[in-house]
């Protein structure tokens, strides 16, 4: 990294990490100017294959809404729903951050079923015939 003042080479003094972000002080070799950088990771873009074959942007918000709908009046904790969105995200990240909408909702009916069945049915019920009928 270059110093912001003389465009001279630095050098790291001090590195400390969290789980946020990696602190680093850092020296200029040439005028001695010393400041501070931050390093964070920039999560990589999800998408969502349609079944035409076109895609969209991964939603997390769109996602927890559905759920949310799906289970609307029932006894599910929504931190489990949270769960279910999080292992959504996982398997997309883990599939080069793609993943087919069907695969979404497979994901999400597996989850389901194991909270309540009647949010399962009332999600099941939201779904193309395709994907309802691969689960």
């Amino acid at each position: 990294m270059n110093c912001p003042r003389c465009y001279s080479p630095t050098r790291t003094l001090e590195t400390r990490g969290s789980a946020a972000a990696v602190r680093r002080r850092r020296e200029c070799s040439s005028c001695g100017y010393r400041f501070t950088t931050y390093e964070r990771a920039v999560p990589e873009s999800l998408e969502v294959i349609k079944r035409d074959g076109h895609t969209q942007p991964f939603d997390r918000n769109k996602l927890q809404g559905a759920l949310v709908r799906a289970s609307h009046k029932r006894d599910v904790d929504p931190r489990r729903l949270e769960e279910i969105v999080e292992r959504v995200e996982a398997e997309a990240r883990g599939a080069g951050g793609r993943i087919a909408a069907a695969r979404i909702g497979e994901l999400c009916l597996d989850g389901l079923r194991e909270l309540d069945h009647g949010a399962y049915l009332q999600f099941a019920g939201t779904l193309p015939d395709a994907a309802r009928s691969a689960s």
